[in-house]
């Protein structure tokens, strides 16, 4: 990333000196971002004195420095506050995801969750100790205090590990340590949520859940069952309320179990998506049916039981049909999702092709895309292995942003077309809707693909070295590429 610095746009280096702090005066927005000009101050004057630099991997050393004779240490503090600003949007864009994945009639907002980790106002210099353990605010002297209270800006900083070749983006950190902060995790569960991964929900599915899905999804959790659960039981100590990822063995036996089902899926990949996908829907299950916990481990077996106390749930057709409704959603997204990176990234070729100036690089746009996606390299690390003169010419050829821009706006126009006809075919619409209609749909179905993949997959663009691409997005990118090379 050395030289990107200077390439960031101004919403990027803004980051760097912009905090985001709880708003009450907005209740209805619940937070706000505030300009701290002690760190851009220092920002722009580190830029200035070192402009070939990775600012954020200088100032991620510059804060863990610790030798007396080194970084003074007000220096640290100043450097440790450009990066408690940079984390401080995505912890809260983590609480608006957690939020949206527990749409419904639920007693809780993310403003609600911001109060568990927005918790830092950045009106005092902090330093971490030489042990990276403790955390030490400077006072008005600039002598280190031990800090009475962690900050969880700080907490995310002190357990990074920028120095590791494995380590992920910055970004995707301060969005891992969200999700898993331990008063957001307490808080959510005294809604009744138990904070069991996918795995462990598909394994302990209950028989009134699965009323609740379709065929197919009843099918994959049966495959996964006959697959996973197997394995679980003939392992003669099983650790309780643990489910690790499923191997890939498992997998690929999962896939031929629905195979025989007729249920073709062509890689583990999809395969894990599909089921996450149902997890998804089980874990809403969990929180709004019961505040809670619905089981109990069962020390015998090993596995959780249904609490006896529990009344029976009931649902009436309008719940039922709106599970449906949201299972077609999730379905046809993923298949619409697809066919929009297949369409854009063959129409991108064609644009190279009628170009006077790149049309000799349009036979490389797919190996570039192999390149960025797959091998993980980045624009200027791709431009000499395709024969490119520059990062510039890289850019403009590749333009990984501009390709999930069009790949959004091809989704949502596909899947409002197609959604429209479902609801035309249920009645309950009219072709062509309203434009009243039409208009609140669109916005609903743009709110939910950013949710579900585009906004991951334009910060994991952004985050530049170490970037993860573990999005949905990324994945079936990769998945159509990987096609594209087993056909030729």
């Amino acid at each position: 990333m050395r030289g990107e610095a200077v390439t960031m746009n101004a919403a990027s280096i803004s980051r760097y000196w912009t905090i985001w702090r709880i708003n009450l005066a907005n209740p209805q927005v619940g937070y706000k971002p505030f300009d701290l000009s002690l760190a851009r101050d220092f920002f722009q004057q580190l830029v200035n004195h070192r402009p070939n630099d990775d600012i954020q991997c200088t100032l991620l050393g510059d804060f863990y420095a610790n030798h007396p004779a080194g970084v003074d240490v007000v220096h640290r503090g100043l450097a440790g506050l450009c990066l408690r600003c940079y984390v401080s949007y995505p912890i809260v864009k983590a609480c608006q995801k957690i939020d949206s994945l527990f749409s419904g009639e639920k007693s809780f907002t993310y403003q609600d969750l911001l109060s568990c980790v927005l918790d830092d106002d950045g009106n005092k210099l902090v330093i971490l100790d030489s042990d990276r353990k403790i955390q030490l605010v400077l006072d008005q002297r600039g002598i280190p205090q031990t800090a009475t209270y962690k900050l969880f800006t700080v907490e995310i900083l002190r357990k990074f590990k920028h120095d590791s070749q494995l380590s992920m983006s910055l970004d995707n950190w301060a969005y891992l340590q969200t999700k898993q902060n331990p008063e957001l995790r307490k808080f959510l569960s005294e809604f009744g949520f138990q904070s069991h991964s996918d795995w462990s929900l598909l394994n302990r599915v209950r028989a009134k859940q699965l009323e609740r899905l379709t065929e197919r999804s009843r099918q994959l959790i049966a495959a996964f069952h006959a697959v996973y659960r197997r394995d679980r039981r003939e392992k003669k100590q099983i650790e309780m309320g643990k489910c690790p990822d499923p191997t890939n063995a498992q997998l690929q036996e999962i896939m031929s179990c629905l195979q025989q089902e007729d249920i073709i899926i062509n890689t583990t990949d999809e395969l894990k998506t599909e089921l996450k996908q149902v997890a998804s829907q089980l874990r809403q299950y969990d929180i709004w049916s019961c505040r809670e916990p619905l089981e109990i481990p069962d020390y015998d077996t090993g596995f959780y039981t249904l609490r006896k106390d529990l009344p029976t749930v009931s649902y009436d057709e309008s719940n039922l049909e709106q599970q449906e409704f949201l299972e077609f959603l999730h379905q046809q997204f993923q298949a619409i999702l697809s066919e929009a990176i297949a369409q854009e990234i063959i129409n991108t070729i064609t644009k190279l092709q009628n170009s006077k100036s790149y049309a000799p690089f349009a036979q490389k746009y797919l190996p570039g895309l192999q390149l960025y996606y797959c091998d993980y390299k980045s624009l200027k690390e791709i431009a000499p292995l395709l024969g490119m003169t520059s990062w510039d010419q890289t850019r403009r050829i590749l333009n990984p942003g501009e390709l999930l821009n069009k790949v959004r706006t091809l989704t949502v126009q596909k899947l409002l077309d197609t959604i429209l006809q479902k609801a035309h075919a249920k009645g309950l619409t009219k072709i062509p809707p309203e434009p009243e209609y039409l208009k609140t749909l669109a916005e609903e179905i743009e709110t939910f693909v950013d949710v579900e993949v585009f906004i991951e997959a334009g910060e994991e663009i952004r985050a530049g070295k170490n970037r993860s691409l573990n999005s949905l997005y990324a994945q079936k990118l990769r998945c159509y590429l990987e096609t594209l090379l087993i056909a030729s």
